[in-house]
């Protein structure tokens, strides 16, 4: 058991601390916003009574579990208190980043691992210089408790030795680290994600499509495949010879990134800030975001059910490879 301190109990926060409670570590958990940690409690017991339900959580993992294992403490000081691991997850400014890890230098014993869950931001030059060596970031994808990728991404002091830590506590939990050998802005699946939002949010400014349009055309069209070919390896079975011709007769120029987006800023000037306050790109009708992610998470379940039981086509490059 690791003790694990968790700052930030927002979106991606609340969802860590459930994870590393399942894996069995003692973790506190802290937000700037009284009021986004007193939600945390109640979005923890909702996502674990789903991953119960789908049968997805630790053999007897229970409320009074979650209840002993995760604690909220409104004091900086109080939560790394002792912790092996701090895992920093606030908002992506860097700004508010340096200021917490000038904070962190202050309070925190020799040897304390210092993760970022950074997504584009790279955190190494805002850590002070004697902290590099135990600093790394640990980028998990949401919902973590059951989305199983996480980018894991040195900085250029840090010791080899919290690389393997890290691997090994991220695999010890039952995910998927992938492990960078130094940082590049958005990892693959990010960088992935990225250039789908620029024809997304094109088609959107444009008037092109709809966000349903959009959505279904993703929905019903790429991700079936997805889950068993990844998109490389569905080229293979497409032939390379079409994927070339579609190069050679596409009639269109890709968007380039305008760092901004006219239907986003809209969007978000109304209020509609997403499922956290019932309206986004689409209106949740005034569900709460507990049911919100509930539902969420129970179709993810049978996705996930169901690709353990179909495997993906990786298995069988790895046979052929001899491996």
């Amino acid at each position: 058991m690791t003790n694990i301190a968790v700052i930030g109990a927002g979106t991606m926060g609340h969802a860590l601390a459930l994870v590393f409670a399942m894996g069995g570590h003692r973790v506190r958990l802290t937000d700037s916003s009284a009021a986004t940690l007193a939600r945390a409690p109640a979005l923890m017991r909702a996502a674990l009574e789903t991953l119960i339900e789908g049968g997805e959580a630790p053999t007897g993992f229970d409320a009074a579990r979650l209840a002993d294992l995760v604690t909220t403490h409104a004091e900086l000081a109080e939560t790394v208190a002792g912790a092996g691991i701090v895992i920093e997850a606030i908002v992506e400014h860097p700004g508010a980043k340096r200021v917490l890890f000038a904070e962190l230098d202050k309070l925190l014993r020799g040897g304390t691992i210092i993760a970022s869950n950074t997504s584009y931001l790279d955190v190494f030059p805002l850590i002070p210089e004697r902290r590099q060596t135990f600093a790394i970031i640990a980028h998990w994808y949401t919902p973590p408790y059951l989305v199983d990728l996480v980018d894991i991404v040195p900085g250029p002091r840090t010791d080899p030795s919290v690389v393997a830590a890290m691997r090994d506590i991220v695999t010890g939990l039952g995910k998927e680290p992938v492990v960078f050998e130094k940082f590049i802005s958005g990892y693959v699946a990010n960088r992935l994600q990225s250039a789908l939002a620029l024809e997304v949010n094109r088609l959107l400014d444009e008037g092109i499509a709809t966000p349903e349009q959009i959505d279904r055309s993703i929905i019903h069209g790429l991700a079936l495949r997805m889950p068993v070919l990844g998109h490389v390896m569905k080229a293979d079975f497409t032939g390379l010879p079409l994927l070339q011709l579609a190069l050679a007769n596409r009639t269109y120029t890709p968007p380039e990134a305008k760092g901004a987006s006219a239907t986003l800023d809209l969007l978000l000037t109304a209020g509609r800030t997403g499922a956290m306050s019932g309206r986004g790109y689409y209106d949740w009708g005034g569900r709460s975001p507990e049911e919100l992610f509930r539902e969420r998470d129970r179709k993810l379940i049978a996705i996930r059910r169901a690709m353990r039981e179909a495997g993906s086509m990786m298995e069988f490059t790895s046979k052929s490879n001899g491996h």
